[in-house]
């Protein structure tokens, strides 16, 4: 049995919130509060597995509150935002500060909205309570370093390697680490993170301002290229593409793959088949097999593949089932992920 707390200041949406969870016999909610003072003092007679957060609430800073639950006693949480873009990027703080997932909720036909999507909030708590959340992501000011623009050269020549990445349940805080460590001429960067749609241009913005690298969500027919990584958007799936000595993204709807839109497996596969052995391809923290798959693509093209190793991630799920079908051909703890690319980039110019 999953017991789960709710904390939001909406009576309705904690009212309907209830409902939808009680009558799943997996889950039993043990408390709700409208503010999360209330919630904390409720919370020590009986510490729930999941925490389903508003971080939107007039009279406690929830970020606050995370934190300090994150410090002190690190709780699987979920956080429910509305699709706005203030929503969006207090959300990606709260994602930043140890929360493993995001659960939209409409502001129109509240009732209803929340009814409809019952059964993807319980996917989530149920994803959740497997997780090992981490402690906040200390966000460090953006390095000094020279301008980001590409060289005039940048442009006539092929980009030498491609780095694709490949995340979901606690990738926003692994991004962060791995991508502001690295270096403002990096190879060109492609990344799928499972994020609802407008989630993902706040959050390419986020790593943006902490990074010497451009980070940016990703357009149709973007170039690849040395200092910048490309964020496939929320809701739309991202391949790699080859014109003559350059690579660009196409960004395309289509049918979600593997429960999923974006999909690594979608970008995995395309990295494989456009760029084959110059790409180093990299799954890390999720849930599920999205990606395990392209990811063996990718190797059986030549490429470089890596798995982030069990003790570093928030959920194993995706590095533990690349690892299984052999499509990994190494595992490397999170924090040697910025060593790793770095290293790779500098044998290239060697060769």
């Amino acid at each position: 049995m999953i017991k789960v707390f709710i904390v939001d200041d909406s009576a309705l949406v904690r009212q309907v919130l209830t409902a939808c969870l009680d009558s799943h016999p997996g889950i039993q909610v043990i408390g709700q509060a409208a503010d999360p003072l209330f919630a904390l003092e409720k919370m020590q007679r009986d510490w729930p597995d999941v925490l389903v957060l508003d971080v939107e609430m007039p009279r406690m800073d929830g970020i606050t509150f995370l934190r300090k639950i994150m410090a002190e006693r690190p709780t699987p949480a979920i956080i429910c935002s509305t699709l706005t873009e203030a929503g969006a990027a207090i959300t990606l703080e709260a994602l930043a500060a140890g929360a493993v997932g995001v659960f939209t909720k409409a502001r129109l036909g509240l009732k209803e909205s929340l009814q409809h999507l019952s059964s993807e909030l319980i996917r989530q708590i149920e994803q959740a309570a497997r997780s090992r959340p981490r402690a906040a992501v200390r966000a460090q000011p953006k390095p000094s370093s020279p301008s980001r623009e590409p060289s005039p050269a940048a442009g006539l020549t092929t980009t030498d390697r491609v780095i694709a990445l490949g995340t979901s349940t606690g990738g926003t805080q692994a991004l962060e680490l791995v991508l502001r460590q690295l270096p403002a001429d990096s190879p060109g960067i492609v990344i799928v993170q499972h994020m609802p749609e407008k989630f993902t241009a706040a959050f390419a913005q986020r790593l943006n301002n902490l990074c010497q690298i451009e980070v940016r969500e990703a357009r149709h027919m973007d170039r690849v290229r040395a200092g910048l990584a490309l964020v496939a958007p929320g809701g739309r799936h991202m391949q790699l593409k080859r014109s003559g000595a350059q690579y660009f993204v196409e960004v395309l709807d289509g049918p979600p793959v593997n429960r999923h839109k974006p999909s690594v497996d979608v970008l995995f596969r395309s990295v494989a088949r456009h760029a084959g052995h110059n790409a180093l391809g990299i799954i890390m923290t999720g849930m599920g097999d999205d990606g395990a798959r392209g990811l063996l693509n990718m190797r059986e093209a030549g490429a470089r593949t890596v798995a982030q190793d069990e003790a570093s991630c928030v959920v194993f799920g995706m590095p533990k089932e690349a690892l299984q079908i052999g499509a990994a051909q190494s595992t490397e703890a999170l924090e040697n992920l910025p060593r790793l690319i770095t290293d790779y980039a500098r044998a290239t110019c060697r060769n």
